[in-house]
């Protein structure tokens, strides 16, 4: 794991990115201060402190289609705007959402993450 102290808050984002990629969970929880905060934009409070955000992930990281594509990253100062198209395998069947995921950097780690979701796309074989 690379010391994050010492990286942009573009360079934590994208190795957050890499180990959700990676379904490296430890990874990804590491870019994460001990402290941070999910939010479902917002305000909804999602899960606070590593124990709380491991807890939420745990099942996500196990699906075997997750995988976040980045669309667009947008960066100002400490704060990172990813706009992601997320494979996931839902309830319903696998297929993707888009995401908004603003996340805010204090000295190399994330210290919070807020989440706009839009509307979940089956794949077109499990949609019929």
């Amino acid at each position: 794991m690379v010391e994050t102290l010492h990286l942009s808050p573009e360079e934590v984002v994208q190795q957050q990115l890499d180990a959700y990629n990676a379904h490296d969970l430890d990874a990804w929880l590491a870019t994460y201060a001990a402290d941070a905060c999910q939010y479902q934009h917002p305000a909804t409070l999602l899960a606070r402190g590593h124990a709380e955000i491991r807890q939420r992930a745990i099942a996500r990281f196990a699906e075997p289609d997750l995988h976040a594509r980045l669309l667009r990253r947008q960066v100002l100062g400490q704060v990172v705007i990813d706009h992601e198209m997320v494979r996931r395998n839902f309830a319903e069947g696998p297929g993707q959402i888009e995401l908004l995921c603003l996340y805010a950097v204090e000295e190399g780690k994330i210290s919070s993450a807020s989440f706009v979701s839009g509307s979940v796309q089956l794949d077109q074989a499990c949609a019929e």
